[in-house]
């Protein structure tokens, strides 16, 4: 493990590398060296330069870094890459990194805090007491506003993708499941408590512990330490402290944990990270597995869940009290106001339209949406298990709060580790989700539409930014999938947008136009009743014309396409003319008999004309065809110069109809033409996202010949 350790020599670093090997990380604390001259080469490390060793020798103190293979020691400049030290979990030096290509520099996981930057001490409150005071927090909240708990209680057995596909309030607000059973979570007893969970990671595992009358960390704590302050009883504890950012993955106590099922199925690095690059010794988004640990009297301060990620928290024993603020644009902004300025020593409920409350028990599991503003109490000593994770139904509001992060200058050990390489891998698994025709629902497809924006942002920067810009965006992209990163990314924006039924448009545009509009009826995408319109081929073309195919993407196109002979008939019948009112549109656009031969019509000359189309072609799974069918009828009354014409008319002439069926079968098999299609029936459009068909509806005849 790196260990930041502040030497004046080489050998000083040596000496202490058996004292280290027990010691937890921290900063100075060194003997000081009585030796008055130093040989030279004891300041050198392997990746010295020696131009630049006069002007390091010259500095106070150094940090050195070993390395976790060969322990030799260098120092933090010559070999750090400007990276931050103290973010680093296991280090190698580039010889051995060389040597065996396993091995992988990673990081710690993030501290589970709040994402906004700290106000300076207020010495003058501090010298008063006034500062260092933990029940402020609770004398704040005397007289406040406040609602009580709104939030629904579910069932574990209801939570689940398709209570999330089938109820679009799903997962917009936090909500509480009173029993754990059903929800498919695995949780250690309720029996665990902190000294439990000391010897499980070892009593020796450093811990960063937070002070609650200031919010900040106190540096020094190893679990052993804490588990022993926890025991204390309340009266006999200097100070009230609490502990929210141990993160456990990948070790003996995660393999007691399980999130809910929930969680597993919409986790964006459960479905996007490669399964290869997750586990030991590997660098990834490290968040599902939190152990929170706070004492009677603790306080969390207001706070948004680094990147706006949604979080389960499951209370194994003990109580807490939170209060939200709804993620709306105008809460949002007061938050961001609010944080890392002087108004952090008001309460932030004062400045938002109203705080929510609800109470949670032993056994209880919450799921926070994204985005919630919110704030913990604990009551009585807790023991907590929980984690963060990123999804696709609320993608906008997860990039909003990055915004906010960003503007608020959030340290980066405190945002969602490797978050735009994760997005790459998002992005990627969608493209080829949508090329194999994948059904979505509208509010995925909103989230995805996010999230190509995104990708397209970070593509112009790689081709128009800066040279470190450039070069920052460019080691974001994982290369083990994506190649063209920029492509990739405008090919996932022009596939969603034609899956949410927009035209795909330039970079110049707007993500949101107006839906594509045609004659044609509309059709149902995805399964969930998204209504969106379709044009015909020309129409299509002249779209593409005008807007341009991205860069390599190329579209699809039929390999046969048939036409059958035309099929004529001629016959006569006995129908009432079509009147002058209104009304008569949509009795003779339902396209049935109704009225013919009956007593009292006029006789009426029709002539039929059908005309099919049949279309092929392969896909990935087998094949695909289509048969467009177009039916043209012509009726001709007795005396038909004096026939009454709509106001739409421009001359009298025989009433037509026209009827376009359309029905596509994709199968492994060649299925049967006569049972793939639908005639004389209302109009039927099956097709599949990011791909254009021809298709036509029924035309109600308003006494004017329309012609296909």
């Amino acid at each position: 493990m790196a260990r930041a350790r502040r030497r004046t020599t080489k050998l000083a670093a040596q000496k202490s590398d058996e004292a280290v090997e027990s010691e937890p990380t921290k900063q100075g604390g060194e003997p000081e060296d009585t030796s008055a001259v130093h040989d030279e080469e004891e300041d050198l490390c392997p990746a010295c330069k020696k131009d630049d060793t006069a002007q390091w020798a010259a500095a106070d103190k150094e940090n050195w870094v070993r390395c976790d293979a060969c322990k030799t020691w260098f120092h933090w400049r010559c070999a750090g890459d400007g990276g931050d030290l103290d973010a680093v979990d296991k280090w190698f030096c580039k010889t051995c990194m060389a040597a065996d290509p396993a091995r992988t520099i990673t990081m710690k996981p993030p501290a589970r805090k709040s994402a906004r930057k700290k106000t300076q001490r207020d010495y003058a409150g501090l010298h008063t007491g006034q500062d260092a005071d933990p029940q402020r927090w609770l004398r704040m909240l005397e007289g406040k506003a406040i609602k009580g708990d709104p939030f629904r209680r579910m069932r574990g057995a209801d939570v689940g993708v398709e209570w999330l596909e089938g109820d679009d309030a799903a997962m917009r607000e936090p909500f509480v499941v009173p029993d754990p059973e059903g929800l498919g979570m695995k949780m250690p007893p309720r029996s665990t408590g902190v000294d439990d969970v000391a010897e499980s990671l070892g009593r020796d595992t450093p811990v960063e512990v937070i002070d609650v009358a200031t919010q900040s960390n106190i540096p020094g704590w190893t679990l052993g330490k804490w588990a022993d302050y926890f025991k204390q009883e309340p009266q006999t504890r200097d100070k009230i402290r609490n502990v929210i950012s141990l993160e456990v993955s990948g070790t003996k106590l995660a393999d007691r944990i399980l999130p809910p099922r929930l969680v597993r199925e919409i986790d964006w690095v459960e479905k996007f990270w490669p399964p290869t690059k997750k586990g030991k010794g590997q660098s990834y988004p490290k968040v599902q597995l939190y152990c929170l640990m706070g004492v009677a009297g603790a306080w969390t301060d207001w706070h948004v869940d680094f990147a706006g990620s949604s979080v389960y928290y499951h209370l194994l024993h003990g109580s807490k009290v939170f209060y939200f603020i709804r993620p709306t644009p105008a809460n949002l902004a007061a938050y961001e106001k609010w944080s890392g300025t002087e108004l952090q020593n008001q309460w932030l409920g004062d400045m938002v339209d109203e705080v929510l409350k609800v109470e949670l028990t032993e056994g209880n599991t919450m799921f926070i949406p994204t985005g919630w503003i919110h704030a913990v109490y604990t009551p009585v000593d807790t023991l907590v298990f929980g984690g963060n994770f990123l999804h696709s139904y609320n993608v906008a509001t997860q990039l909003k709060v990055r915004d906010i992060e960003n503007a608020t200058h959030v340290p980066k050990k405190f945002r969602f580790p490797l978050f735009t390489r994760l997005c790459w891998y998002a992005g990627e698994s969608y493209v080829r989700a949508l090329k194999a025709k994948e059904e979505f629902s509208s509010r995925v497809l909103e989230g995805i539409e996010a999230l190509a924006d995104f990708l397209v942002s970070g593509a112009r920067t790689m081709e128009r930014g800066s040279d470190s810009a450039k070069r920052e965006a460019k080691e974001q992209v994982p290369g083990d999938r994506i190649k063209d990163a920029p492509a990739l990314a405008r090919e996932l924006r022009w596939r969603v947008r034609l899956a949410a039924g927009y035209p795909s448009d330039d970079e110049g545009r707007s993500s949101r136009k107006t839906k594509v509009t045609s004659h044609e009826p509309a059709a149902v995408t995805n399964g969930v009743g998204h209504k969106r319109k379709r044009l015909d081929t020309d129409a299509a073309e002249s779209v593409d014309a005008e807007t341009g195919l991205f860069k390599n993407f190329k579209r699809r196109t039929w390999e046969r396409v048939i036409e059958q002979p035309a099929e004529t008939e001629h016959k006569v019948v006995k129908a009432r003319r079509p009147g002058e009112q209104d009304g008569w549109k949509e009795e003779w656009a339902d396209w049935r008999d109704k009225g013919l031969d009956e007593e009292g019509g006029e006789e009426v000359v029709v002539d039929r004309r059908r005309d099919i189309i049949i279309k092929v072609r392969r896909t990935a799974k087998g094949l695909e065809r289509q048969r467009v069918e177009r039916v043209l009828e012509d009726w001709v009354w007795s005396g038909e110069s004096s026939a009454p014409s709509s106001s739409s008319s421009s001359s009298s002439s025989p009433t037509t109809l026209m009827e376009g069926v359309e029905s596509t079968a994709p199968a492994s098999t060649d299925p049967d033409p006569a049972t793939s299609s639908k005639m004389d029936t209302e109009p039927a459009e099956t097709e599949h996202a990011g791909d254009t068909k021809t298709s036509t509806g029924p035309v109600p005849a308003e006494g004017v010949a329309n012609s296909v």
